[in-house]
């Protein structure tokens, strides 16, 4: 796969003037894309700047669980908001930012493919991984002064690590031809910014209804740490609901998930 196009891609949206996307900043390797972008909002940089890499040495997930993706391969990218958003709020963006990458994906993809977000913050297609959100903010008092929303999106990989070939899965696997990168972060932008929009007005309580259809643990057997039990969904507050042999439904903030 070619380098990712800066030039075209700043040529595009020069023309379209998006609300995020620019100014970009480019690098074909970087430690962490989400890291240049919280030292750059910390910087002031403004709303929408957008910081891309064909590879990343030092990317993070969730909880500091690395990233793996291949040089050149896929679509490593971190978007700077500076959203009129209340504190509580910040919990939530990560599904909001899911539903975006379930919008942007679903129109390049069969119409049989299950597209679903695996709670709290991973876009899967028939129960594999296609993408990963990592949401960083950044405080002043109690005011929300920024937030980072990094993306990892696998595009052309065919081969990953044995650790996770099994639950990994990226557009060219899921039949997508060559995908030309520099379009498909601009539809990302674009299905962000609309979402961004909606949640800044209604919260999860907006969006939740299609959380619950899109959710790819309902009605599956999960592990969130100490808590084992059947995926019920989500509630208002964007907690997962787990329902253990018990009966008691346990409404959960933050965990690592699995699958059993």
């Amino acid at each position: 796969m070619k380098p990712f196009d800066a030039n075209r891609f700043r040529a595009a949206t020069r023309e379209t003037k998006p609300k995020l996307g620019r100014p970009l900043m480019y690098q074909a390797v970087t430690g962490s894309t989400n890291d240049d972008a919280l030292a750059a909002a910390r910087s002031g940089a403004p709303h929408g700047s957008l910081f891309v890499a064909d590879e990343q040495t030092a990317g993070r997930g969730r909880r500091g669980n690395s990233w793996l993706a291949a040089p050149g391969e896929n679509l490593l990218f971190s978007v700077l908001v500076r959203p009129e958003l209340e504190l509580a709020q910040a919990s939530g963006l990560t599904l909001a930012i899911g539903l975006a990458l379930r919008d942007a994906i679903l129109p390049l993809v069969d119409a049989g493919d299950a597209v679903q977000i695996k709670w709290p913050n991973d876009l899967y297609v028939n129960g594999k991984k296609l993408a990963g959100i990592l949401v960083e903010s950044q405080l002043q008092g109690e005011r929300l002064q920024a937030v980072v929303i990094g993306v990892g999106l696998n595009v052309a990989t065919r081969s990953f690590p044995p650790e996770i070939a099994a639950r990994a899965t990226s557009l060219a696997l899921l039949g997508v031809g060559d995908t030309e990168r520099e379009p498909l972060l601009q539809s990302l932008l674009n299905a962000i910014t609309t979402r961004l929009d909606e949640y800044r007005q209604s919260g999860v309580a907006g969006i939740l209804d299609e959380l619950n259809a899109s959710d790819a643990l309902l009605g599956k057997p999960v592990r969130v740490d100490a808590v084992t039990g059947v995926g019920r969904g989500l509630d208002a507050q964007g907690r997962l609901l787990v329902e253990d042999d018990a009966g008691v439904v346990h409404a959960i903030i933050a965990g690592t998930v699995e699958l059993i």
